[in-house]
């Protein structure tokens, strides 16, 4: 069974309780439960993380590259400017999907309008709740058949 990283970065630890008109009423343990349950669907076996620590998901990227495991990301606020994780995402040779909840392109702070992450990406997927997850991994189960 082929393993893949779910990795989300700043504030989604807080999801159910931060914005939830932006960010939906599901909890982060929930989300990591679907996204497992949803990934063995797939035949793939999932491993869900969570950091506020920009330098923990450089270091998880940076395994995944070492490893050529494929990666379901949601880079949250790091999306739009770090390039540590954008140089991270570049060295990845397996597939990357990159996952928003809300849609950033739809969003009123210009900011949010530009990723670092998705030159890097097999495909986007935004603006879909936690459902794009669903999407995500297959996405990434269809680029490995």
């Amino acid at each position: 069974m082929t393993t893949v990283l779910v990795l989300n970065g700043p504030n989604l630890g807080r999801l159910g309780r931060r914005q939830p008109e932006i960010y939906g009423t599901t909890t982060y343990a929930e989300l990591a439960e679907q996204c497992v349950a949803w990934g063995a669907e797939l035949g793939l076996e999932v491993e869900v993380r969570q950091t506020n620590w920009e330098g923990a998901m450089v270091d998880w990227l940076n395994a995944a590259a070492d490893e050529g495991i494929p990666v379901v990301l949601n880079a949250a606020a790091w999306t739009h400017y770090s390039y540590a994780v954008y140089d991270a995402c570049a060295q990845l040779t397996a597939p990357l999907v990159e996952v928003h909840l809300s849609d950033p392109s739809a969003r009123p702070e210009e900011w949010r309008h530009a990723s670092v992450v998705s030159p890097h990406a097999r495909a986007v997927v935004a603006g879909e709740g936690v459902l794009g997850y669903r999407r995500a991994l297959g996405v990434i189960a269809s680029s490995l058949a």
